[in-house]
């Protein structure tokens, strides 16, 4: 299946501290590039994955489920692990929840995590009605591009697949079931004024985390907040956040 231009993955060999990246649903690894690469210019070994289904047609994309898309993270983890001393997991949107389960699942081994508009909570009453919808309506409209900033686009579906979609509850349950297990630090940055992720997530995760998080606002942008006018702050600030956890210092090229 062709891929979109623009859409391929992306990995850096860097030094002994590796960060992998987690596009959103629907998504591509295009909207978390730049913060790829700013990391990547700090001397980190990085990987972005593009995850199944994604950056061909909704039509493929409807064939994935989130067990596909994980595995996939999984892969990319795994790998990251087996060339780094330790490894950071960043996230947007539906990538910051599956970034959460990896955080769940390997503990310790994921060294902290930084995700932007997470999501973990069903907020589209219309999602629940997706087990059904799937049999006699394929795409809905899609979520891709919600961008405050002029001139910027996000390279993603303009449907939505609702096969595909109708597995995301059971992923966000299984998260929100085990938040508990998260100890690691993690950095959330939320836009409050997002068109596609509500704030309750963001609010579970206060209530759940506690002092293992740290949230911070991106009064500038909205959902993908990565490609938006606060992305400067988030490459930024993960890069810092990075530093201040990793107990090996970055190599810069």
């Amino acid at each position: 299946m062709p891929l979109m231009p623009g859409s391929e993955p992306y990995q850096h060999e860097g030094g002994q501290v590796g960060v992998l990246l987690c596009h959103g649903f629907t998504g591509t690894p295009q909207s978390l590039r730049p913060w790829a690469e700013h990391l990547a210019a700090a001397g980190l070994t990085v990987s972005l994955p593009r995850l199944p289904g994604h950056g061909t047609t909704w039509q493929e994309m409807n064939r994935t489920r989130w067990e596909d898309w994980y595995a996939e993270l999984e892969r990319a983890f795994e790998s990251l692990r087996s060339r780094c001393s330790e490894v950071f997991v960043t996230g947007l949107s539906l990538g910051g929840c599956m970034a959460l389960r990896l955080a769940e699942v390997h503990g310790a081994s994921v060294r902290g995590l930084v995700v932007v508009n997470p999501s973990i909570v069903n907020d589209t009453p219309l999602l629940s009605l997706a087990p059904v919808l799937k049999f006699v309506l394929p795409s809905v409209a899609g979520v891709a591009g919600d961008i405050k900033r002029e001139g910027v686009t996000e390279l993603g579906y303009t449907r939505t697949p609702v096969r595909a979609a109708a597995t995301l509850p059971k992923l966000w349950s299984l998260v929100r079931s085990e938040l508990g297990r998260v100890t690691q630090p993690v950095l959330v940055y939320h836009s409050p004024e997002d068109h596609v992720v509500k704030p309750q997530s963001v609010e579970l995760l206060k209530e759940v985390l506690g002092d293992n998080l740290t949230v911070r606002e991106c009064a500038d942008s909205y959902h993908v907040a990565t490609l938006d006018n606060d992305a400067p702050t988030i490459f930024e600030g993960s890069l810092d956040f990075i530093r201040t956890h990793a107990s090996v210092p970055l190599q810069r090229d």
